[in-house]
């Protein structure tokens, strides 16, 4: 069992920036590729980032390429997202999600996930 917990979220101005924290506790963090997803009102939750075991690998939705940039910690367990320019169309709960392969962490499918933290972009 994997245990995630997301932190960070918060309400900001357009072009600002916020950094999201996930930790992570329970089986070996560093087994697990890692990944962000979000979920604005009504609308289907969707792939924002993901990153391997090692952190060699990342992928990123084509709508914040260039202005997230995700990251780990192994020793600390813990994965981060740092979200520059910041555009209320950003505005979401975020998600962080954990599975053995990266191509698993950028589906719905994923194994484990977090409770969520609230994003908030005013314009």
């Amino acid at each position: 069992q994997v245990h995630l917990v997301e932190s960070g979220g918060g309400l900001v101005q357009a072009g600002g920036s916020l950094r999201l924290s996930c930790a992570a506790s329970g089986r070996t963090f560093s087994n697990y590729a890692m990944g962000w997803f979000r979920q604005a009102p009504g609308k289907e939750r969707e792939f924002v980032a993901a990153i391997s075991w090692s952190g060699d690998s990342t992928y990123y939705a084509d709508s914040v390429k260039g202005r997230f940039t995700i990251s780990r910690d192994n020793a600390g367990n813990t994965v981060y997202l740092q979200m520059n320019s910041l555009k209320p169309e950003d505005t979401a709960v975020y998600y962080c999600n954990a599975d053995r392969l990266i191509n698993d962490v950028t589906t719905r499918e994923a194994y484990y996930w977090g409770q969520g933290t609230q994003v908030t972009v005013s314009s």
